[in-house]
Order: C-alpha cells, then structure tokens, then sequence
C-alpha cells in the first residue's frame, strides 16, 4: 500500500521493526553473554561475585553502544549508505560525505 508520498509505508514499518527485534535479541545476548561470563570467571577463580558484578557492568556498556548505534544509523547521512560509484553499502564516519 503506498501512502500519500509515494514510498511503501509497509516496508518502513517493516525495517522499524527489524532494527528493534534486531536490537532486543543482540542486547539480550550480549547481557546474557557478559553475566553467565563473569559467573563462570567468579566459580573458576573462587572470587566472590567480582567479576558477576564486572560482567554485568560490561554488559549494561555493550547493551548502551548498541543503542547508540541504532540512533545514529537512523541519521541523515550517517549510518549504513550506498555510494554511488561503488555496488557494496559501507559505514560512513564523515558526516559530510
């Protein structure tokens, strides 16, 4: 179905909501990841919960520069961009380009 401007509202609606499934399971994942790690460390070692406690800080970082990562990717002219002289999609990091 296109909306009044001309573009399919179907498939914007779709990326929306790839980008944030996308980001809920990576987030997920990478909290997961960090906390059972620094668990495994904690038994390893026998340190009390140090490095439970260092994981899930590492986590919440990761979990934080994701979003981060979504928010810029949905600027104009950041993000992932196609040039025109080349076939593959590259990450800009000029802003003016």
């Amino acid at each position: 179905m296109k909306d009044p401007s001309g573009t399919f509202k179907d498939r914007r609606d779709l990326r929306v909501v790839g980008a944030a499934t996308g980001l809920g399971c990576s987030t997920a994942v990478a909290l997961i990841m960090c906390i059972v790690g620094g668990i495994l460390i904690d038994k390893w070692l026998g340190t009390a919960p140090i490095f439970t406690l260092v994981g899930i800080v590492l986590g919440l970082a990761v979990a934080g520069y994701l979003l981060y990562e979504l928010a810029t990717m949905s600027l104009p002219k950041k993000g992932l961009t196609r040039p025109e002289n080349h076939g593959g999609i590259h990450r800009s990091s000029d802003p003016e380009e």
